[in-house]
This record gives C-alpha cells, structure tokens and sequence, in this order.
C-alpha cells in the first residue's frame, strides 16, 4: 500500500466547499422521490474526503451539485466562496477538476489532445503553449511523452486513469473530484495510483472529494470520510472514528470481512 499519507489539515483552515440544509428531490407529487434532505457538510482546504454510502443514497449526485452541474431542490452548495451555480460558466474547470469513473476520455482525440482540451477551448493560449502544459501534466502523472500520440483506445484501463487525471488537472484547480477513482483496476495499478494521488496531493496543495467503494483507496488516502445514508451526512470524522459510529451500513461496509481485510493490509504497508 501507499507510503506517503496524507496530511491531516488544521481544523480552521479555510472551507473549500460548504453545503447547508441541502435538499434534492426528484420527480413531483406522488412521484417525488427524495435523496437528500437536511444534509450539511465542510470540507476545508487540504483534506481528502472520502463520500461513502450505499446504493441510491446520492454520493454521485452530491458531486454534480458541487460541480454546479445540477441545482438542489433547496439548501446551499458554496465552492471556493461562490455559489457551486456559477461554475457551470466560463472558467469552472479553473476552480474544480473531475475525474469521471472510467476516465471519459473523448476517443477521437489522442491523448495529448484529451489533457490540453480545457485549455485549448478558452482560446486564449498559443498551440505551443498548450502543447507544452498538457505534456508537463502528462508527465505529471508518470505517463511519457511517446503517450501523448496514442489514442484512448490504445491505453491500459491504469494509463486511462493517469490521462484522465491530467486532464483534470491541465487548469491548476484548487479542487479535485474523484468519483470510483481505482474502480476496475487491478491491486497493484491500484496502490500506484493512490500513490500518485497522495503525491500530486502534497505537491499542488489540492482539496481532493472522493467517492468510493474501495476500502484499500479509503484507508490510503482519506484524512476523513463522511457517511451518507438516511438521505443526509449521518456521521463524519476520520476514519477509526467513523468505524466507532453505530450502524448498520458502517458495521457492514467497515467492520466485515471486507473491511477486515483492507485494515491489515493498511497496518502492514
């Protein structure tokens, strides 16, 4: 597993996104459907916290409210200071970086072209420049530059990964999103990755929000972990002290075999 951990920030830094008495509800009338409701949380600069939950408890759609792709039916979302709203506009992805499940990568484009594809959309930069951001990028996430030519198509699922975060990170946010960030990979290309996280973590001074089912990434990477379930943020700490938070979802998800087995593998790395 990882060697590096991350940092456990000061308890008054800055908030990076805070959302308040947040609802969402889907449909109308009979047909209404509610996922959240009086749900509140902060994440202050420098954390890595992991969203956990069960299916349908709406940690995905959490992540597109903060990325103010969708709008709460009541409540606030404040990112950066600014309601989450304002970044579906022009320089969004200069605040929040996203890296989707399975990297969503635009298969007609190279890979080079999928990392400088923010940038060259603002349209304010020289070819050259561009070219040259999105191979430090490319290099930042230990791809090499011979890479940058292969089409999406061409790459590994753990190399897609390492394009995908490239290009998340081409505009220097302050914020990154991971949503399933080792899904689908293998053990090894998984604890790699972590490391990689842990490292551009450290390095670029990032604020990371995490979605996962992976009890090995959870354990690497988070400095805390809040719970979603009964439609709001039942319980959020780090991650022994959420594990001593009565249950069900946690004793089954922390405390079971699969939550066994992840916590030795963290003791020995």
């Amino acid at each position: 597993m990882a060697q590096l951990s991350a940092p456990v920030p000061s308890a008054d830094a800055p908030p990076v996104v805070e959302i308040r008495d947040l609802a969402t509800v889907f449909g109308k009338g009979s047909d209404a459907f509610t996922v959240h409701e009086h749900l509140d949380l902060t994440v202050r600069r420098g954390e890595i916290l992991s969203l956990v939950g069960g299916s349908g408890t709406g940690k995905t759609v959490l992540l597109r409210h903060i990325l103010g792709l969708t709008t709460p039916t009541r409540g606030s979302v404040t990112v950066l200071g600014r309601p989450a709203t304002e970044l579906g506009g022009e320089g969004a992805s200069s605040r929040v970086g996203m890296l989707f499940q399975h990297g969503a990568l635009f298969s007609a484009f190279s890979v080079l072209e999928n990392i400088a594809f923010a940038l060259r959309e603002l349209g304010t930069l020289p070819d050259g420049v561009i070219t040259d951001a999105a191979l430090v990028k490319l290099r930042m996430v230990g791809l090499k530059a011979e890479h940058g030519t292969r089409m999406p198509s061409d790459l590994s699922g753990g190399m897609i990964k390492r394009a995908a975060l490239a290009r998340a990170l081409i505009m220097d946010p302050p914020l990154l999103l991971l949503d399933e960030p080792t899904a689908g990979l293998d053990p090894n290309s998984s604890d790699e990755f972590c490391q990689l996280l842990l490292e551009l973590h450290a390095a670029l001074g990032l604020t990371v929000i995490m979605v996962t089912h992976d009890l090995d990434s959870l354990f690497a990477l988070s400095t805390r972990v809040a719970v979603l379930a009964e439609r709001r943020v039942i319980v959020e700490g780090t991650p022994d002290e959420v594990m001593q938070f009565q249950h069900p979802f946690i004793e089954q998800f922390f405390l079971g075999e699969r939550g066994r087995r992840a916590r030795e593998s963290e003791e020995k790395a």
